[in-house]
């Protein structure tokens, strides 16, 4: 098997936005079982710059702290990779348009129509509690 055949078998990377960790407190969504769902099988991974996010978020008070502190347990179960961007948005969107993922699951609208405006493909919340991809 060649190098380029190992690289096509190798299931894609989706990186995690701090509203897609939060939707399971947010909007009842099942976030690992719907990935499961729409990919089959993918790794994860969380920038370190949406982990500071969601620390911040988790000082405060209210169904937003909570759901930050879910959502920063769920990101125990993905890899976390380091970027040059410090912004959370800003190191997603790097992530995506440099190859280094092939999907971004946020439910962030202005992230989103970044994303797409770069090429690529977004995986967000449709309807009440699904997520579905979206393509550029």
């Amino acid at each position: 098997m060649s190098s380029s055949d190992r690289r096509a078998a190798a299931p894609p990377v989706v990186a995690l936005d701090a509203s897609a960790l939060m939707a399971p407190v947010e909007a009842n969504v099942r976030l690992f079982e719907e990935l499961d769902r729409l990919l089959g099988s993918y790794e994860a991974v969380v920038p370190e710059a949406v982990l500071a996010e969601l620390d911040g978020l988790q000082s405060g008070a209210g169904e937003a702290a909570t759901a930050a502190a879910v959502g920063a347990d769920l990101a125990e179960r993905a890899r976390t990779v380091e970027t040059e961007e410090s912004y959370a948005d800003d190191a997603l969107l790097e992530l995506a348009t440099t190859g280094r993922v092939g999907y971004v699951v946020t439910n962030d609208r202005p992230l989103r129509n970044r994303l797409l405006a770069a090429d690529a493909p977004v995986i967000g919340l449709r309807g009440r509690n699904a997520l579905a991809i979206t393509e550029p």
